[in-house]
């Protein structure tokens, strides 16, 4: 295989990958926590404006994860979506440690570092802003 090809796979693979978690964290937000339940949780781990966060950051990670797996404004919401995992790294989880068993940041670390792997490097060839915005000379050409 050649360099490009073995780029955009990987590439392919950590969005889609990355995507489904974040998809499912938010997933999760809306039907097995709720959003008051996620409220609540957010208002005891010391979360800021946790009313209002709480729907924010699940719609964030839903509607941001599928739109990793399509590669939909993959920077864009790489870019949130990473600052999002900081948000919880520095509010939440940094306290605790490394591991994520005793409620360290191992998980949101690495969720954020591959956001903004994404955000930096684009979604790839493979992918709808490429489809959409990939043309040589196109203004949005960044995007892709």
């Amino acid at each position: 295989m050649n360099q490009p090809t073995l780029t955009t796979t990987a590439l392919t693979i950590l969005r889609v990958i990355v995507g489904f978690l974040f998809a499912a964290h938010g997933w999760q937000k809306f039907s097995e926590f709720t959003i008051a339940g996620t409220q609540a949780s957010f208002a005891k781990m010391g979360v800021p404006a946790a009313e209002a966060a709480a729907p924010v950051i699940a719609t964030l990670e839903l509607a941001g994860g599928i739109a990793l797996i399509l590669g939909v404004l993959a920077r864009v919401f790489a870019a949130l979506l990473a600052l999002n995992m900081l948000g919880a790294f520095f509010l939440v989880h940094a306290p605790a440690g490394v591991f994520a068993a005793n409620g360290g940041y191992e998980l949101v670390l690495l969720l954020a570092a591959a956001a903004l792997a994404i955000a930096l490097t684009g979604a790839g060839r493979l992918s709808v802003d490429r489809a959409l915005f990939g043309r040589t000379g196109s203004k949005l050409n960044v995007l892709a």
